[in-house]
């Protein structure tokens, strides 16, 4: 009968660690769970204070101020509309536009303007990675990524031309009015 006793110890005690083990899991996700709710709550009260600031500036722009009439009656509203002396805001605004004939760089945000000049410069077409490294900027993943995004959206707003999937050059129009 003893080895029966010590088999049945023998399975208490793997029991046993596994359950410590469970709790250790169990304690790991309460972490792990506690950390996303805490990003859900800044993600909330982020996305709750931009909406904020953006109907704040879609109601600036035009809404009405009142005041009492000129002959000064309760009741009658002389309503004039007020345009907002702050600086425009950059929401909603296309920072790259569409190229039209006439147009120059300088439209462009500074970025986009020296892609443009690295590719008039080379006189050919290149890629993401190769505008990357001429910029002087760290060739990586994500840098060259975000370049290869800059320059589909040049090539979709006329900027740009894409000879071959990511090969990508300066539209003749462009590379007359920037070579000048």
């Amino acid at each position: 009968m003893g080895s029966l006793l010590e088999e049945l110890a023998r399975r208490e005690a793997a029991a046993r660690e596994r359950a410590e083990a469970i709790r250790e899991q169990i304690e790991d996700l309460r972490e792990r769970l506690a950390a996303e709710e805490e990003l859900v709550s800044r993600l909330v009260i982020t996305r709750e204070t931009v909406a904020g600031i953006l109907g704040e500036a879609a109601g600036a722009a035009g809404q009405p101020s009142g005041g009492v009439g000129v002959d000064g009656r309760d009741g009658v509203e002389e309503v004039e509309v007020v345009t907002s002396q702050l600086p425009a805001s950059p929401i909603g605004v296309m920072t790259v536009p569409r190229w039209r004939v006439g147009m120059s760089a300088s439209v462009l945000p500074p970025a986009y303007q020296d892609v443009l000049e690295v590719l008039v410069a080379s006189g050919g077409a290149m890629r993401a990675g190769e505008i990357v490294a001429a910029l002087g900027l760290p060739v990586g993943a994500a840098k060259v990524e975000g370049m290869r995004s800059k320059l589909k959206r040049m090539v979709e707003r006329g900027w740009l031309t894409e000879q071959s999937p990511g090969l990508f050059s300066v539209t003749g129009q462009e590379a007359a009015q920037i070579s000048r």
